[in-house]
């Protein structure tokens, strides 16, 4: 088994900056993608950002340059450095984790909340 915990958010105003961590524990030795999903009120969840076990990374459009996705091996912590932030970054933020099986394992989220 695998559990996933996301931790970071909180209240920040435009142009500020946060870090969301993700800590992914249990059978990591399975695990071959991490990325970090949004959701905001009444919109679909949307991958944000990924990086697989060999350190490649993608990220969507919209955040592209602005945020940054990193992993510690050694921590077994995923990181989301996110830097000139938007009200529309505001969201639910997910930490998702995929076996190489398909096996999908999904943290409870973390509320970024960015003011105008």
């Amino acid at each position: 088994q695998v559990q996933v915990v996301e931790s970071g958010g909180g209240l920040v105003q435009a142009g500020g900056s946060l870090r969301l961590s993700c800590v992914v524990s249990g059978d990591t030795f399975s695990i071959n993608a991490i990325g970090w999903y949004r959701q905001a009120p009444g919109k679909r969840r949307e991958l944000v950002a990924g990086i697989d076990s060999g350190g490649s990374t993608k990220y969507v459009d919209s955040v592209k340059g602005r945020f940054t996705i990193s992993r510690d091996n050694a921590k077994n912590t995923v990181y989301l450095h996110m830097v000139s932030l938007k009200p529309e970054d505001t969201a639910v933020y997910y930490c998702h984790a995929e076996e190489i099986a398909g096996v999908e394992y999904w943290g409870k989220g973390t509320l970024v909340t960015v003011s105008s």
